[in-house]
């Protein structure tokens, strides 16, 4: 399979102390990751280094097979990876404008904006909030916008912090249930986690944080 994201000796350091020091972090296309480790081991700060918003040091970084550098930020990296905060972030307009935003930035044209955005919310199951504010959803709905957000995009790399941390019942169960169709649809996903039941989803790769260093393991088969 192609890989998506090379990064060597890619190195995080907050004053005198060192976060990590991952001496290889390979990310290829359509694959789904789930990136574990104890808290403060550093796997919010990873997904936000590989989204741009925190500065960090590499020896070398690939992306789609061109060498590019970590700062400047690179343009066509900002534009296919996507960052999904554990809180997400609503705007105070309707669940179709907060999905939409992005689209909209980007200066793609009002009828393909409302085509992807009708997409996104069949997707997600949140149709039927087209209209609704922030401030009236659950958790789960809000969780579910925000990737629906984020798919809309189509990016090449989503990376999900904690995408379950705040949910349970059928609203966990609801989102966990859309992470194979992104990888079926072509993105590669990173879930910092320790929900069970995305860690054991078929097919999902394993990294982990331990010691400023990072693990892998080979890819996990659920049989049915």
């Amino acid at each position: 399979m192609t890989s998506l994201l090379t990064l060597h000796q890619l190195s995080k350091r907050f004053g005198e102390r060192q976060l990590f020091n991952i001496e290889q972090l390979q990310i290829r296309q359509a694959t789904a990751y789930v990136l574990t480790g104890l808290n403060g081991a550093g796997k919010s700060t990873l997904l936000r280094v590989l989204a741009g918003l925190e500065p960090a040091d590499a020896a070398r970084v690939t992306f789609l097979d061109s060498e590019v550098r970590l700062a400047p930020y690179p343009r066509d990296m900002r534009e296919a990876i996507v960052y999904v905060h554990q809180h997400p972030v609503m705007f105070s307009t309707s669940v179709a404008d907060n999905i939409g935003y992005g689209l909209v930035s980007r200066g793609v044209p009002k009828p393909e904006v409302a085509r992807r955005v009708e997409e996104a919310m069949q997707w997600a199951g949140v149709g039927h909030l087209r209209d609704s504010k922030p401030t009236v959803l659950s958790g789960g709905e809000k969780q579910r916008i925000a990737l629906a957000r984020a798919k809309v995009l189509a990016p090449k790399l989503l990376l999900l912090d904690e995408p379950t941390a705040n949910l349970d019942g059928a609203a966990r169960e609801q989102v966990i249930a859309l992470i194979p169709s992104l990888t079926a649809s072509g993105s590669s996903v990173i879930m910092a986690c320790h929900d069970r039941d995305l860690i054991a989803l078929s097919g999902v790769q394993r990294l982990k944080l331990r010691d400023g260093r990072l693990q892998a393991r080979q890819q996990r088969i659920r049989v049915a």
